[in-house]
């Protein structure tokens, strides 16, 4: 496979930047801080998706390898993920609207992505209090157990987290409503997978989204490179623009090229850490076990 290089991703990246820009600049994004004080009206509806969320991509894993069986990573993995937006495994969140019924909060499913607001990010504020430091034991428990939803559902919101164990509070009165839940642009979703796909792959380790503002200024994160970064940095307008003239014709098939690159790539490396990381988390359960000291009498290692 051929080398890829930084300047290789920067130039795919301001690519498939400079066709998402148009849409996303006539969408103003509302503000998106959790609101803490919904959370309690609303972490019992959240847990239960949380749990029917877990049971749904387990079986959905299992189907995608089938006839291997899902490991332990793999399920841990997806319980590590599925209150984090910043990964696939928390897209069931973004469509999810937030709706006032009287002195209650709903949690209603929607047909498409939304755009994440407030709302948004307090679902997902919930939806981490609920896992907690947990998610290591969820996994253990689906991945020995193999419950189904509802088994699972009183495991983790009466047992573990006891997020269902009491009604929740009646709402307060002048309660500022929630925003209106706004469909995503099939653009704006299609860009965004692209990216997070690529987030963290080899040679691209500060890939970011870059407001319009940014982009017609060419201020591509001036403020944090050194000196000698600015220096090259200086003449890299003019040299983007000759790559992009020379590669407009074939475009596609070089992004796409490059992007399975990336992927084939990411694969291997973290194939190799899921293996370590596996091998540690035994490890660690094995030290908080009671049964941890016999085993380092007896001169026996879990590592």
């Amino acid at each position: 496979m051929a080398k890829i290089d930084a300047a290789s991703i920067a130039v795919l990246c301001l690519i498939l930047v400079s066709t998402w820009v148009p849409t996303a600049v006539g969408v103003k994004k509302p503000a998106s801080a959790a609101r803490k004080e919904d959370v309690p009206f609303i972490k019992c509806q959240v847990c239960e998706k949380l749990a029917s969320q877990l049971y749904r991509q387990v079986q959905k894993k299992q189907a995608q390898i089938s006839p291997k069986k899902i490991s332990e990573y793999e399920v841990i993995e997806i319980a590590e993920n599925i209150c984090n937006l910043k990964k696939e495994e928390a897209d069931w969140i973004l469509k999810i609207d937030v709706v006032e019924q009287g002195d209650k909060l709903e949690l209603v499913d929607q047909d498409t992505e939304g755009i994440c607001n407030s709302e948004c990010k307090t679902i997902e504020r919930a939806c981490q209090e609920i896992m907690g430091y947990s998610d290591t034991d969820v996994a253990e428990y689906i991945y020995n157990s193999k419950p189904q939803i509802d088994s699972l559902v009183d495991f983790l919101c009466k047992d573990l987290s006891r997020a269902c164990s009491s009604m929740p509070p009646p709402l307060p009165k002048g309660r500022t409503p929630g925003e209106a839940f706004m469909p995503k642009p099939a653009k704006d979703a299609e860009m965004e997978k692209i990216l997070r796909s690529m987030e963290g792959m080899p040679g691209a380790p500060s890939m970011k989204m870059y407001s319009r503002d940014e982009l017609m200024n060419k201020n591509f994160g001036e403020e944090d490179d050194d000196e000698e970064d600015e220096d090259e940095d200086a003449h890299f307008p003019s040299k983007l623009g000759k790559v992009l003239r020379e590669k407009e014709s074939r475009k596609g098939d070089w992004k796409q090229k490059l992007t399975e690159g990336i992927k084939t790539t990411g694969e291997v490396l973290k194939r190799h850490a899921d293996k370590v990381s596996l091998r540690l988390r035994k490890w660690w359960r094995g030290v908080r076990s009671p049964d941890s000291k016999k085993n380092s009498k007896t001169g026996k290692s879990e590592l």
